[in-house]
């Protein structure tokens, strides 16, 4: 262990005698770079505060010179927290102690995390109301700074359900109706998280009941996610009108289906709600769909109280009515209503019923892309929940035979389909996706379908097909990290480890050939100047390597570090003995390697076309 990781763990366990003995009679210089940033971001004053260590948080300040505003990475609740200062954390862990010394000692009352999270707001969070009353009523801690979503310190203390400091922070003059950056307020907050009192207390400050940007009302949030008491209360105290009284009750039920599993205590939300549409005689009409779909079974939503009933016979017609109630009401662009429709599909599929599976799966991804932003966290989930589908489908038919579960070549081609429009529609934003970790994770999910799909028999038209949906992602030269091309991932093994169940394995010679054929540049360079050659070599992958070779991959050419693939292979393998560089390299090679070796000036004295060839070895 190094002096500076000492330091660190002395701080982190209160060992206030083994940090002075370790610490004393340090130069300045010395006592700067101990204090300071360790492997994984802390301060030695960061993860003191963290645990409320208070000798050693003075001890740093007084002694040593730490800084109070220092920011640095810290750990709660499973979460790595970027940029926290030791007042922040102090703040989030509820040491008043620690929190009182650094305020005297000058740390900022209102610096925040890399994600603009106050103290207060910490304090708020994790519900430490002395040190919320401290932070505000004793150095005026700002109630209004919100975090990168627009958060609030009363929004989330209603969200977490912490009424006293809900209560404080509203006498102090928090603004009760303060929108985020998705347009939602504290009531949305405390109605998803069913807190009626800290509701009511928010009504009684004149809270308004406001949509959000989905729409969605505080009251259709508590039938979302719920809460029968919210709902119940603002129904009755809070009148909005027949309609979303109706609603909201029809939206509850479906919740009771889908997350409460409660299939009787939906239908009697179902039973008020027709009710409601049959009250006085005059009945509330329901809108007409555009159109009947097929992933529901061509369902049609009850109009009755003949065909509610009848329901209860059926519990299959009764989760549809859920999905069909949850798209009318909430509409195609609320998460809830793709996330359901995978849901009851990953129900279907745990039964066996994969057909039914892949037709509300298909349909919720034709939602997504319709609806949401190119490369969305539920779109990729959804890309890869049929990967690892058809996999373990392929599998079984593999061990089965005739007997296992048939998937057809339609099925694994719509999905690879659509996710190269999903590459489309991210390489169409202003902003290019670069090396995010989501696009290299949906290029990665694109390289697993075709690997599944080589596994299934096809005809030449859809052998056609095929080939013609790969150019089309090759066109679009997407790059994922460090500037891998398709070629590139296709030839490493990272590419393997996509989720939490296996699927394709990688390196694969068969997706590699499908890319040669149709047209992948088997001598694109990575940021690295890596080909897929280098990328092959040092996954010591020979079979590979000859197929980009015969593809016509230049053998010699040198990466950043001057180093050609065949160099890059592992000593201790045949592969060396297997491939024969001079076999692949041309009197035309050797000239331009002579050229870069003893430095002979050539620009603009050659082709351009020849320069490039130079500039490849």
């Amino acid at each position: 262990m190094d002096l500076r990781t000492a330091v660190y763990n002395a701080a982190r366990d209160g060992k206030l005698q083994l940090l002075q003995k370790l610490l004393s009679g340090r130069s300045r210089e010395e006592l700067d770079e101990l204090t300071g940033e360790v492997a994984g971001g802390g301060t030695p004053l960061l993860i003191a505060a963290r645990y409320g260590h208070l000798d050693v948080v003075e001890y740093l300040v007084d002694r040593c010179g730490a800084s109070v505003e220092a920011g640095g990475s810290v750990h709660f609740d499973g979460e790595t927290i970027e940029g926290a200062p030791p007042l922040w954390a102090a703040s989030a862990a509820g040491h008043l102690d620690v929190v009182r010394s650094l305020l005297r000692r000058g740390a900022s009352v209102n610096r925040t995390t890399r994600t603009n999270s106050t103290p207060l707001r910490a304090a708020c969070f994790d519900g430490h109301l002395e040190v919320v009353r401290y932070l505000v009523g004793e150095h005026q801690a700002d109630l209004e700074v919100a975090n990168r979503h627009g958060h609030t310190c009363l929004m989330i203390s209603c969200y977490k359900g912490h009424r006293e400091i809900a209560r404080y922070l509203l006498e102090q003059g928090a603004q009760v109706n303060r929108r985020s950056a998705k347009g939602n307020t504290a009531l949305h907050d405390c109605a998803e998280s069913g807190s009626l009192e800290i509701l009511q207390l928010l009504l009684g400050c004149n809270a308004r009941m406001e949509r959000d940007g989905y729409g969605m009302t505080p009251l259709l949030a508590a039938s979302v996610t719920g809460h029968t008491n919210i709902v119940e209360y603002l129904i009755q105290e809070q009148p909005a009108g027949e309609e979303a009284a109706v609603e909201a009750l029809e939206l509850l039920g479906a919740t009771y289906v889908d997350k409460k599993r409660d299939l009787l205590g939906a239908l009697k939300h179902w039973r008020r709600a027709m009710e409601l549409r049959h009250q006085g005689g005059a009945y509330l009409p329901k809108p007409e769909p555009p159109q009947l779909v097929l992933a529901y079974d061509y369902s049609r939503e009850v109009n009755t109280t003949e065909e509610l009933e009848a329901l209860i016979t059926d519990p299959d017609e009764m989760r549809m009515q859920a999905l069909l109630i949850r798209e009318r009401i909430l509409g195609p662009s609320h998460p809830d209503t793709s996330y359901y429709i995978r849901y009851r599909g990953a129900v279907y599929a745990d039964s066996g019923n994969f057909e039914r599976c892949i037709r509300l799966w298909k349909y919720a991804l034709d939602m997504q892309q319709s609806n949401l932003e190119p490369l969305s966290p539920m779109t990729a989930s959804s890309f890869l929940s049929f990967a690892e589908l058809f996999s373990y489908v392929l599998q079984d038919r593999a061990a089965k035979g005739s007997l296992g579960t048939q998937i057809g070549f339609a099925d694994l081609m719509g999905v690879l389909c659509k996710g190269v429009r999903e590459v489309e529609r991210a390489l169409q934003l202003p902003k290019e996706p670069g090396d995010s970790a989501q696009f290299t994770k949906a290029l990665a999910i694109i390289l697993h379908l075709l690997y599944l799909l080589e596994k299934v028999e096809c005809t030449p038209d859809q052998e056609h097909l095929k080939h013609q949906t790969v150019y089309r992602l090759l066109k679009c030269a997407p790059r994922g990290k460090n500037g891998f091309t398709p070629l590139h991932m296709a030839v490493d093994k990272d590419t393997t480890n996509v989720g939490r169940y296996p699927v394709g394995r990688f390196p694969s010679l068969q997706v590699v050939k499908v890319l040669l054929d149709c047209g992948a540049d088997p001598d694109s360079r990575d940021f690295d100047n890596n080909t897929p050659l280098h990328i092959a070599a040092q996954n010591n992958c020979p079979g590979i390597m000859n197929a980009l070779i015969e593809a016509g991959a230049h053998m010699d050419a040198t990466n950043a570090f001057k180093k050609t693939a065949y160099e890059l292979l592992d000593e201790k393998l045949l592969a060396k003995s297997t491939i024969q560089p001079f076999n692949y390299v041309t009197l035309q090679c050797l000239a331009a390697r002579a050229l870069d070796k003893n430095k002979i000036p050539y620009k603009g004295f050659i082709p351009e076309e020849l320069e490039a060839f130079i500039e490849l070895h």
